[in-house]
């Protein structure tokens, strides 16, 4: 019952964005408070609203629309310091719309949902920003700015960024096997092995493998490594077999909560589901917490990390397409228990099918899986160039750049 209540207030607060004008509502208030999980910014609102939000590069910004709507108040009495808001800008934009800009000093998750009145408060619009990569945020122990006169690498942590690469299969479970006794987990495990090395080479990046040899790793421990790592992204290697021995190519795969995106997708998360599923509220550690409010923080985290996994595999499937060819040019979707992690962008690639006799003799080439292991980091390495999570040396770089004279 409790998640029915919660999910029919999601589908009131979903109803609200619909392309339709309110009447003009304002924006009363704005509150700003932080701790050790996340930053987060309310705005009071007279009565319902519509809105839309999306960052900016170069500087980072995070934009606010919110139409029908004007501002009564200000956001100069907000405590800004020490978090990452630089400043926060608002005017009028459209007609009878306002825009709120969030000038940030380094790229974050952000998640946005609406609130309807309630225990006698009213509209809300809700904002959260986070460390990307992490469902529960760092932001108000990021690195202070440094002092004048002293050097800005004495202050920045400069983390490296956390990868955990899972070669799929292994041990007992030889995965799908080629017509001239290709084995799965032989080819993924040479490629994942590879990626390695090459993210080895690279300033400010880790690896972690979940398995460096032949051996079975359960579903439930694949997820449960990246966690212990406190990754910033977990990617599972495949070569699986398909329906149609005519289908070839690569592909990338994010969960989906609702339905797989194609048969397909629905296929492979069958095929690769044969261990139990994980349990999401466990691994955030919300046995002692109201079980509504564990539904809603589970909900929230994921869809924010659906999100990030969805651009990051964007990001790798278009890296992939220079180096082989693609079996769908869009990342698809499904239930993968593997990629159930609530707080860490998780991706599953497909590297080709072994089914397919063409893929197959490609595969197990050191050439072919050098190639893709190198696709991958460079898809990686993009993704995190345009969203370094917080305290890294990659963000460290950028808000070098970025602070530096013009």
């Amino acid at each position: 019952m409790h998640r029915r209540q919660f999910l029919n207030l999601l589908l009131a607060s979903t109803a609200l964005m619909l392309p339709w004008r309110v009447s003009a509502a304002q924006i009363r208030n704005a509150r700003l408070w932080s701790d050790a999980e996340k930053l987060r910014l309310v705005l009071d609102l007279s009565g319902p609203v519509q809105y839309k939000t999306f960052t900016l590069s170069a500087p980072e910004r995070l934009i606010i629309d919110i139409s029908g709507a004007r501002l009564s108040g200000d956001f100069s009495q907000l405590p800004l310091a020490s978090t990452v808001i630089r400043s926060i800008r608002s005017g009028p934009f459209g007609l009878g719309d306002t825009r709120i800009v969030l000038d940030l000093s380094a790229p974050v998750q952000f998640n946005s949902f609406l609130l309807a009145p309630q225990d006698g408060q009213g509209h809300r619009l809700v904002l959260d920003l986070s460390n990307l990569g992490k469902g529960a945020a760092q932001i108000a122990a990021m690195a202070p700015l440094a002092k004048p006169g002293e050097p800005a690498d004495k202050v920045h942590p400069k983390r490296d960024i956390i990868v955990v690469v899972d070669p799929g299969h292994g041990g007992k479970d030889p995965g799908a096997v080629g017509a001239k006794g290709e084995r799965e987990k032989d080819v993924v495990l040479s490629i994942a092995q590879r990626l390695a090395k090459r993210l080895k080479r690279e300033k400010g990046f880790d690896v972690k493998l979940v398995r460096n040899d032949d051996f079975f790793v359960p579903l439930r421990k694949r997820v449960e490594i990246a966690r212990k790592h406190q990754a910033d992204l977990f990617i599972s290697v495949h070569a699986d077999a398909a329906p149609r021995l005519s289908a070839s190519g690569a592909s990338v795969y994010a969960l989906s909560e609702g339905g797989a995106t194609s048969a397909t997708a629905r296929f492979m998360a069958q095929r690769e589901n044969g261990a139990d599923l994980l349990g999401a509220t466990r691994l955030l550690n919300l046995k002692d917490k109201d079980p509504m409010l564990a539904g809603v923080i589970v909900d929230m985290s994921m869809n924010a990390t659906i999100a990030a996994s969805l651009q990051l595999g964007n990001t790798v499937l278009e890296s992939l397409a220079g180096i082989t060819t693609l079996h769908q040019k869009r990342v698809e979707q499904a239930g993968f228990a593997v990629l159930k992690s609530p707080d860490v962008p998780s991706i599953l690639v497909e590297t080709g099918f072994i089914s397919n006799l063409r893929d197959s003799r490609r595969l197990v080439t050191a050439r072919h899986q050098q190639a893709i292991a190198d696709g991958l980091f460079n898809g990686l390495q993009r993704y995190f160039e345009k969203n370094p999570p917080a305290n890294s040396y990659l963000a460290w770089l950028q808000e070098a750049k970025n602070t530096r004279p013009a």
